[in-house]
């Protein structure tokens, strides 16, 4: 651009207007220059508000001196030539401006030396990140995200009606917490780039100082602010799926301080180990592709410890129970499996092949899983279960999370098949370690991990690993790197060691504090979670129950026993689904009148009883 200075002598001063900052040595004037500027051009650059004058097209103006300019712009905006003439004025003396000068309003309020040090860290060039790439993993941590209510809606469905919503809150809640403990310093010890123990991170960017732009440390085709948001939805959904151990039985304000402990001292050192740049796992070669062992292995196994601690669930609870709402079951396992396809086609970091990879064989190790399990059933029940289909579901996803990105299309078959049928049997654990893992974390969640991390040493293939452009690996057994099988054996061991003697150990510790005590009073557990720790119910009505000795009342002394009378020691089950584990009516009537009652329904003159709601005043 041609200047003429004030004494009408020329002089040549080039402006680049790309809208890139100034280096240091001239930012000093930029204060001062901003205030000479036309409103709206505060806030951007030079170049972008000249671009939006018609007629200002940069190679026609290119050679156009400033009072040319001046005498055209006289005509199209008169208002701002006087602000132009100040800005000119305001120039630094400088004989070459850089490519790009911002002109941001919010300077002029910095001290000197603070505007220098913003300018130098808006220098970072974000052009080497692609667009499309980006997109793609926003999108895909949404998708995870979206996993979430996936999760609190399988475990509201699996559990009884009167403890149902008790479980969608706590996953709830628990995503809210780890949002915060990411931020505050979960990212900082997973992902650290500059701590060497090989175990855990350091604080070097702890409350995300010092992540914005520059390449992740996963993954140079990202920058770090969304990688380390991609890997927050990761460490969500881990506590979330873990919160399933307090099923029916467990106190939620307690756990909602334990998901942040745990996920500070077990989440984020199983993390490190697999993802970190300096991670044990990492640079021995542990082929963990989307979370066998942070987040499947880390919430099964975790959640079986969790559940040690706690204690079986009375035996009144064990008699009868069913899931109280099937359909909850499935929406929240297809709720999963279409976040699951961000969760592992999100793990590529890239709109590339390995991601279409991923999803594939994700899809292929699910329908093998939820079918293979379907066909167990059927053959001891002569039956087929939509609560067995979506069990096997779970656990062929659960199984490709490790693998998906490493192994073959006709790999993902065996590992669905594989994996459905190992967890299908795992269910038979808790009976044999006697505890009560009532959502069967650990049989789905951990040993479907287990399943699919052994798998990859054997169907890794290095070929497809560099569908993403930028991946190197030894492969697995398909390229004869025959020690990758107990190179992946010993990280299943180290990590399922870990997340079971750590967590026991914390849930321990807060089970000894009176006041974060993890387990409900047996009361408590009669009544149901929703009432003693919610006060809401997910669905509040009077259910037509489905035993027969519930329905039918029991006769003694002439007076219809209540269930509560019977329940204690008798053979008469708990319904599934019954309010506060109290009867839903209250009858009391004589033999006459029940006798009346039952010759007026023969004939078909009176098909109801006169019943009374528990607890009800009439309104």
């Amino acid at each position: 651009m041609h200047f003429s200075s004030a004494n009408g002598v020329d002089s040549t001063t080039t402006l680049s207007l790309s809208g890139n900052p100034p280096p240091a040595e001239i930012s000093d004037g930029l204060p001062d220059m901003d205030r000479a500027l036309p409103v709206p051009l505060r806030g951007h650059s030079l170049g972008a508000w000249r671009r939006s004058r018609p007629g200002l097209d940069t190679g026609a103006s290119a050679a156009m001196t400033w009072r040319a300019k001046f005498w055209w712009l006289t005509f199209q905006d008169l208002p701002y030539i006087r602000h132009l003439c100040s800005f000119r004025r305001a120039l630094p003396k400088a004989r070459h401006l850089p490519q790009g000068l911002p002109y941001r309003s919010s300077f002029r309020h910095l001290p000197m030396d603070q505007s220098k040090h913003v300018l130098r860290s808006l220098s970072t060039d974000v052009s080497q990140f692609d667009r499309g790439d980006m997109a793609f993993i926003i999108v895909a941590g949404a998708l995870v995200l979206f996993m979430v209510p996936g999760v609190a809606f399988l475990y509201s469905g699996l559990s009884r009606r009167k403890s149902a919503l008790h479980l969608i809150w706590i996953v709830a809640a628990s995503n809210a917490v780890v949002i915060f403990q990411w931020y505050f310093w979960g990212y900082s010890l997973a992902f650290s780039s500059t701590a060497t123990n090989g175990f855990i991170g350091n604080l070097h960017n702890f409350g995300m100082q010092r992540v914005m732009a520059d390449p992740s440390p996963g993954t140079p085709l990202l920058p770090e602010l969304l990688y380390s948001f991609f890997q927050m939805e990761f460490a969500c959904v881990t506590v979330g799926i873990l919160m399933g151990a307090l099923a029916e039985r467990g106190r939620v304000l307690p756990a909602l301080l334990f998901s942040f402990v745990w996920t500070t001292l077990v989440y984020c050192p199983l993390a490190c180990w697999a993802w970190g740049i300096n991670g044990w796992a990492m640079k021995w070669g542990v082929l963990d592709y989307a979370g066998g062992g942070p987040v499947e292995i880390g919430s099964g196994i975790g959640g079986l410890a969790y559940s040690w601690v706690l204690g079986r669930r009375s035996e009144r609870e064990l008699l009868n129970f069913r899931p109280h709402n099937v359909s909850l079951v499935a929406m929240g396992t297809f709720i999963l499996w279409l976040g699951w396809l961000g969760f592992n086609g999100g793990s590529a970091f890239g709109a590339n092949l390995r991601a279409v990879l991923s999803i594939w064989n994700s899809m292929i190790a699910a329908a093998f899983g939820g079918v293979v399990w379907c066909f167990m059933d059927y053959r001891v029940e002569r039956k087929v279960s939509m609560v067995g289909f979506c069990s096997g579901t779970i656990a062929g996803l659960v199984a490709a999370t490790p693998s998906s990105g490493y192994i073959t299309l006709w790999g993902s078959v065996v590992t669905g098949v594989v994996s459905g049928a190992v967890a299908n049997y795992s269910t038979k654990l808790k009976f044999l370690l006697h505890i009560d893992d009532a959502l069967d974390l650990a049989a789905e969640h951990a040993m479907g991990g287990v399943v699919g991390l052994i798998l990859t040493a054997f169907f890794a293939d290095r070929d497809l690993v560099a569908l993403d452009g930028i991946s190197e690996v030894d492969g697995g057994w398909l390229n004869h790197n025959w020690k990758q099988l107990y190179k992946q054996f010993a990280y299943v061991c180290a990590t399922v060691g870990y997340a079971f003697v750590v967590t026991a150990i914390l849930a321990k510790a807060f089970d000894l504090v009176p006041f974060l005590r993890l387990r409900s009073s047996p009361e408590e557990e009669a009544l149901g979670m929703d009432d003693t720790q919610i006060g809401e119910f997910v669905s509040d009505y009077v259910e037509v129950r489905r035993d027969y000795l519930d329905w039918t009342p029991v006769y003694r002394g002439g007076i219809i026993a209540t269930k509560k009378d019977v329940s204690d020691g008798s053979s008469t089950p708990t319904a599934a689904g019954d309010r506060h584990g109290q009867p839903d009516v209250i009858r009391e009537v004589t033999h006459e009148a029940h006798d009346d009652h039952h010759d007026r329904a023969s004939s078909g003159l009176d098909t109801s009883i006169s019943e009374k709601p528990a607890g009800d005043e009439p309104s």
